[in-house]
């Protein structure tokens, strides 16, 4: 190949500037010269074609909203209808070699297979186990076996139709490789890493949010959905404020979602407002103001199949910032944090008081904790590490597709 590897990904669930993975992964193939190009939804509700630091952005309005499986239904199906088509332009427009879609959902097979045909490679960056997002976060451990099959059946299409797969952690890849059927050199490991680099810019030129004073901040940063564990870090403040009769704290939550009503009602039905601070969401920009702020980083999602297999961004960030943690007893938390966090017993908010509580009285862990953290990070766990594995993948990848144009020609890559 002459010009540059063309990257078309497709990412539906937030737009491009919101989801700090694809960012990441989208910049740093940007940076190593390859045209890269987002397919994604659009933040204000429109369409709109923008550049931003050398990745092609087409995004289109967000899908309506709905509850329940026919919402989903309506908003997946739009995406996809909407996704084909910025696909097909972007095809007759610039042309491309590389589908990378990031999930949810499992669909972006359907688009990958008619490119495949064309002699396309599909990249499948798996986030989220949508049959266990499904199970354990949106609709309870009830929901419906066969909407549960059924997404288990989407997964593994898209696995086999996955030329290679990008796994978020060690679970990840082992759901790759059993569930998927994949081989292990279809799989790439890239974690969710901080960029250590653009966080200290962000660190010196930021001040941090003011604390009360004589309080220690415990605080919460992320999406907050059902599945994210912030009802049980509120349950948590309850036993501190009403079991241990704790008013030395306060309790900061930064982000948005959709349990965000429920846990406001939660906090008036358990008198503990005094001791809540909602924040809401804020730009990426300014996030390290509100990290440097916390003394005690909470990482409470509940232990589930779905949780126990997931690396949580949060957990990164916090470490980062040299933070200790308050986490339940988690899979990957352990992996990620190891010695960084304090460990309650799964599920159960009267341990993550007592975890939380020894850290409140003693500053000289706190420290030490923080410190521990810091150090994983800037030894394995930064983004420079996982941005190594990334471009590793696509220079196999770029490889592989030369070879193609040497022995077949240009007739089956339809070149632009």
């Amino acid at each position: 190949m002459q010009k540059p590897l063309r990257i078309l990904m497709l990412l539906e669930n937030n737009p491009y500037l919101k989801d700090i993975r694809v960012r990441q992964e989208a910049q740093s193939l940007a940076k190593e010269g390859y045209a890269v190009t987002v397919i994604c939804p659009h933040s204000k509700g429109r369409f709109s074609h923008d550049v931003h630091e050398g990745v092609r952005i087409y995004s289109y309005p967000p899908p309506p909203g709905g509850e329940g499986l026919i919402g989903y239904a309506v908003e997946y199906g739009y995406s996809l209808v909407m996704a084909f088509f910025y696909s097909l332009y972007c095809f007759l427009r610039r042309g491309f070699d590389v589908i990378h879609a990031h999930n949810p959902p499992d669909l972006y097979f359907i688009i990958a297979r008619m490119y495949k045909l064309l002699g396309k490679t599909f990249v499948f960056d798996h986030h989220d186990l949508s049959p266990e997002l499904y199970r354990y976060s949106r609709f309870g451990e009830e929901g419906s076996e066969k909407v549960f099959r059924a997404l288990m059946g989407l997964e593994i299409a898209t696995f086999k139709a996955a030329d290679y797969v990008i796994a978020t952690n060690v679970s990840y890849k082992q759901v790759a490789l059993e569930r998927g059927q994949r081989k292990p050199e279809q799989i790439t490991i890239v974690r969710n890493g901080p960029d250590m680099a653009k966080l200290a810019t962000a660190v010196q030129a930021l001040e941090p949010v003011a604390n009360p004073p004589g309080k220690t901040v415990i605080g919460f940063l992320g999406i907050i959905g059902f599945q994210d564990g912030a009802d049980y870090l509120l349950h948590a403040v309850n036993e501190l404020v009403h079991t241990h009769g704790r008013t030395d704290f306060l309790c900061r939550i930064v982000g948005d979602g959709a349990a965000v009503p429920s846990l406001k009602q939660q906090v008036d039905e358990q008198n503990t407002g005094d001791y809540v601070e909602f924040v809401g969401w804020v730009p990426h920009t300014t996030v390290p103001r509100y990290l440097q702020s916390f003394d005690i980083c909470a990482a409470p999602e509940p232990k589930n199949i779905y949780t126990d297999q997931c690396t949580m961004i949060k957990m990164m960030e916090y470490m980062s910032v040299a933070k200790p943690i308050v986490a339940f007893d988690l899979t990957e938390h352990r992996r990620s944090a190891g010695e960084a966090a304090v460990y309650a017993q799964a599920n159960d908010p009267a341990d993550y008081a007592a975890k939380i509580i020894t850290l409140l009285d003693d500053a000289d862990l706190r420290a030490q904790l923080g410190q521990v953290g810091r150090q994983r990070v800037e030894d394995e766990l930064a983004w420079e590490h996982q941005e190594k594995a990334l471009l590793g993948l696509y220079a196999k990848i770029t490889t592989t597709i030369d070879r193609a144009y040497s022995s077949k020609g240009t007739i089956m890559r339809f070149k632009k």
